[in-house]
C-alpha cells in the first residue's frame, strides 16, 4: 500500500493530505508557537537585577526555538511510515522543516520537493498533492 503525503506549512499549523489507494484524508495540527508574548510582569524592554541590565528578548526567543522544535518533531513522527512527502507553504516554515528531514537519515530520501504556495482552502490543497503526485 503506497501512502504519498502533502503538507502544507505556516507558523501557525499544519495540514497533512494524505493519499492513499486513491483516498485522501486531512489532518490539521496547530503549532502553539508563540509569534509575541509579552508577560504581564514586563513593563519595560528590559529587567534591573543587581545593577545588571537583562533583556527578555533572548527568554522569547529560546521559547520559540523550543515551540518550534516541538512542532517538527510532531511533523517528523507523522511522515514516518509514508513513501513520499512534499512540503509547501507561505513560510519559512517549510524549509526549516526540509533541513530536519534531510538531517534524519529514515526519512531524508523519501522528501520529493519543497515548493512556494499561497494560502489555500482545504479543496485546494488536496486538489494541489493529488496533481503533485500524478506526475
Amino acid at each position: 500500500m503506497k501512502k504519498d503525503i502533502g503538507i502544507w506549512l505556516d507558523t501557525h499549523q499544519a495540514i497533512i493530505v494524505s493519499l492513499s489507494n486513491g483516498e485522501h484524508t486531512v489532518k490539521n495540527i496547530e503549532s502553539n508557537i508563540d509569534t509575541r508574548v509579552r508577560t504581564p510582569e514586563e513593563s519595560k524592554k528590559y529587567g534591573r537585577f543587581d545593577g545588571h541590565y537583562v533583556t527578555y528578548e533572548k527568554n522569547w526567543e529560546n521559547k520559540k526555538v523550543a515551540q518550534t522544535h516541538l512542532f517538527l518533531k510532531i511533523l517528523l513522527n507523522e511522515i514516518e511510515d509514508c513513501d513520499a512527502v512534499v512540503l509547501f507553504g507561505p513560510s519559512v516554515m517549510k524549509t526549516i522543516f526540509e533541513k530536519e528531514i534531510k538531517n534524519n537519515l529514515n526519512l531524508i530520501g523519501k522528501l520529493s520537493g519543497v515548493f512556494d504556495a499561497d494560502s489555500m482552502t482545504e479543496n485546494q490543497m488536496v486538489a494541489w498533492v493529488k496533481d503533485f503526485y500524478k506526475k
